[in-house]
C-alpha cells in the first residue's frame, strides 16, 4: 500500500468523477422504482384498485439502466458527449442542448464531491482494496444522503448491501476495525436508534425518525466500530439540530415540519471516514 500515492489519488479522483455521474442516477431514479415497486404490490394485494394504481407503473423498463438519460422538460434524449462528468455541464453552458432549459448545478456537485471522495481514499489507503472498499462506501453514503433529502427514503437497497459490506471487509481485513467490534457496532447501531425513536413515539405518539436510520446508523457501526457511535451520532445530532433550526428561522421548512436526519448521518460518517472517530470527539472537547 502506497499511503499518501498521488498517482491512487488521481486514478481514483477519475473513477469518482464517473461513479458520481451514476450516483446521479441512483438518486434520482431509485425512488422512482421502489414506487413503482410498491404500486405493483399495492394492486397484487387489492386487484380492485390496480386500474386506478397502475398509472403510476412505467410502461416501458425503468430500472438504473433503461432508458436512456434524458431532458426531463423536452424529453430529449441525451447523447454519450452531452454526460461527461462536468465538462459536458460546462460546455453546455448548464442548458439542455434542445430546450436551454437550465440544468441544476447540483449534478456536476455530485460527481465533483464523488471525486473528491474517492480521491482522498486513494491518497489515504494508496493504490489498495482498503482504498476500494471505502471509496464503496464514500458512493454509498453519498447518495443515500442526497435521496433521503430529497424523499426522506434511505432504501434498503443501498443500506442493508452497506451493513454487510463493512462486515465482509471487516472479517476479510480490509478495513482497521476488528470483526467484533463490527458485529457489536452493528447491532448496537440498530438498537439505539430504536429505542429512540420508541421513547420518543410512546412519549409524544409521533415519529421522530425512520426505520431507514436505524439501518444506516448500523451500517456505521459495521465500519467503524461500535466505540464510533457516540462521536458520529453526536456529530449528527448537532448539525441536524443547527440546520433545522436554520431552516425553520428562514421559514423554509417542508410541509409536515420536518428536516430529514439521513443527510446529517451521513456526513458524519463521511468525517468518520476522513478523520476518524477520535479525532471528532477531540474536535468538541471529550
Amino acid at each position: 500500500m502506497l499511503v499518501g500515492s498521488a498517482p491512487a489519488a488521481a486514478l481514483l479522483g477519475l473513477l469518482g468523477l464517473l461513479v458520481g455521474s451514476f450516483l446521479n442516477v441512483v438518486i434520482h431514479r431509485l425512488p422512482r422504482m421502489m414506487e413503482a415497486r410498491w404500486t405493483a404490490d399495492c394492486a397484487e394485494l387489492d386487484p380492485a384498485k390496480e386500474p386506478a394504481l397502475a398509472p403510476a407503473t412505467p410502461s416501458e423498463p425503468y430500472n438504473l439502466m433503461v432508458p436512456r438519460s434524458r431532458c426531463p422538460h423536452c424529453g430529449h434524449h441525451i447523447r454519450w458527449f452531452e454526460n461527461i462528468p462536468v465538462l459536458s455541464y460546462l460546455a453546455l453552458g448548464a442548458r439542455c442542448s434542445q430546450c436551454k432549459t437550465f440544468i441544476s448545478f447540483r449534478y456536476p456537485a455530485i460527481e465533483l464531491v464523488s471525486a473528491a471522495l474517492f480521491a482522498w481514499c486513494g491518497w489515504q489507503w494508496g493504490a489498495s482494496w482498503t482504498a476500494l472498499a471505502w471509496c464503496g462506501f464514500s458512493a454509498a453514503v453519498l447518495a443515500l444522503a442526497f435521496i433521503d433529502w430529497d424523499t426522506t427514503l434511505l432504501p434498503d437497497d443501498i443500506t442493508l448491501p452497506l451493513l454487510w459490506a463493512g462486515l465482509c471487509a471487516a472479517a476479510l481485513g480490509l478495513i482497521d476495525t476488528r470483526l467484533v467490534d463490527a458485529v457489536w457496532g452493528a447491532v448496537a447501531g440498530y438498537l439505539s436508534l430504536w429505542l429512540v425513536y420508541w421513547a420518543f413515539r410512546l412519549a409524544t405518539g409521533k415519529e421522530g425518525m425512520g426505520y431507514g436510520d436505524f439501518k444506516l446508523f448500523a451500517a456505521f457501526g459495521a465500519w467503524f466500530g461500535w466505540q464510533a457511535l457516540i462521536p458520529v451520532i453526536l456529530m449528527a445530532s448537532v448539525l441536524g439540530a443547527v440546520v433545522g433550526i436554520a431552516i425553520k428561522f428562514l421559514g423554509r421548512l417542508r410541509e409536515g415540519g420536518y428536516v430529514p436526519f439521513g443527510p446529517f448521518l451521513a456526513l458524519a460518517g463521511l468525517t468518520a471516514m476522513g478523520f476518524g472517530p477520535p479525532a471528532m470527539l477531540a474536535a468538541i472537547g471529550l
